[in-house]
């Protein structure tokens, strides 16, 4: 009886000491999910914050798109006129070309004699005063071919061509210059065409000008609308250059072929023109 006493002891013991072990874990897991399901609801409301923010934002975003299709854009108030200036000045250059042209079997033989007719003309510019800086050479050579059905293409010979173009700062000597062609036997003479040598002097000129007219139409224009006129939007010009005269030289041969004395040469005057246009902002 003892010993059956005792292992019913024993075994209650144990079932007790079984119990409480399972109470305690019990109530351990218990308190971590509590924990857990308290982090996972407050992220679930984040997230769903989150996504209430972003949707709103995606539709907000479309009704201005939609709200915007179909519309033109903004037209801003402006007044556009344009301006006209124009100045008149003295041509003080003149510009020519004098030059020589030959061939020759012998391509050395052809260089040498144009370098010979031009070498004297330019020596004689610079004895009159141009220099280097006014004279432009252009310089070709090419071969000059031949064809006859009996002997097909056939070498002429090379030729040379030598144009000089010349700028006449003193118009004085325009005529001793020219004359230089019929002394040296040049082929090849252009026009005498006169300009102005520094034309943005007048371009500034002429550009004032186009700007207070522009500005005198627009505040004509805004009386007249009953609007104020406000600071420049955008500006465009433009020049538009008449020719000075322009100086016949078969005319400068003739005189000369018949004994005559050199023509007397008239620079003219050249216009200048600038014409603006000109946007300027309607104020409220």
């Amino acid at each position: 009886m003892p010993i059956t006493t005792n292992k019913t002891a024993s075994a209650k013991k144990d079932n007790g000491e079984n119990l409480g072990s399972y109470n305690v874990g019990s109530r351990w897991m218990y308190g971590n999910n509590t924990f857990t399901y308290k982090m996972l609801s407050v992220l679930s409301v984040i997230f769903l914050l989150y996504g209430i923010v972003f949707v709103g934002t995606l539709i907000n975003n479309n009704l201005k798109q939609y709200n915007y299709i179909g519309k033109a854009a903004k037209m801003e108030r402006t007044i556009a006129v344009n301006g006209y200036g124009k100045v008149s000045g003295n041509n003080d250059i003149a510009v020519t070309t004098i030059g020589y042209s030959n061939t020759d079997k012998d391509v050395a033989k052809a260089q040498a004699d144009n370098k010979k007719v031009m070498d004297q003309i330019t020596s004689d510019l610079k004895k009159m005063g141009v220099e280097d800086k006014d004279l432009q050479n252009n310089y070709t050579i090419y071969p000059n071919y031949n064809y006859t059905p009996q002997k097909g293409q056939e070498l002429i010979g090379y030729q040379v061509s030598n144009q000089l173009t010349i700028k006449i700062r003193d118009l004085t000597k325009i005529p001793n210059i020219l004359s230089l062609a019929g002394k040296y036997g040049a082929t090849e003479v252009s026009g005498l065409n006169f300009t102005i040598d520094d034309p943005e002097n007048l371009k500034a000129d002429a550009r004032a000008k186009a700007l207070i007219d522009a500005r005198t139409k627009a505040a004509d224009l805004a009386d007249k609308l009953g609007v104020r006129v406000g600071s420049v939007v955008s500006y465009n010009e433009f020049e538009d250059n008449t020719g000075g005269p322009i100086y016949n030289m078969k005319a400068l041969d003739s005189a000369q072929s018949v004994g005559g004395g050199p023509a007397t040469v008239s620079s003219g005057s050249r216009d200048v023109v600038m014409n603006v246009s000109v946007t300027y902002e309607i104020l409220p």
